[in-house]
């Protein structure tokens, strides 16, 4: 189960873009467009261009959490846009 506690760091990624099927994909992303290291033990979200799914993406000491939640009706209305580059910093409270 994924653990998330107010010191956690959570960045999402704020250009929308396919969600790669594999953890590889998504940390490759983490690594390479968002500049994060993502054995950070933060927690990555991502969503796809229809705004239909997200994807969860932390590693946990041991091993990566990969959680996906995809609508079945609608879309995700809320996504942020005004992130430095091509992410932003939530906070956990």
């Amino acid at each position: 189960m994924i653990q998330i506690i107010p010191q956690m760091q959570i960045w999402m990624a704020v250009e929308a873009g396919g969600l790669s099927p594999r953890i590889d994909g998504l940390a490759r992303v983490c690594r390479e467009l968002l500049k994060m290291d993502p054995f950070s033990g933060a927690l990555f979200v991502f969503r796809n261009k229809r705004a239909t799914a997200i994807k969860l993406l932390v590693y946990d000491g041991q091993g990566f959490w990969l959680c996906q939640k995809r609508l079945s009706r609608g879309r995700f209305r809320w996504w942020p846009t005004d992130g430095v580059g091509s992410q932003k910093t939530l906070m956990a409270h």
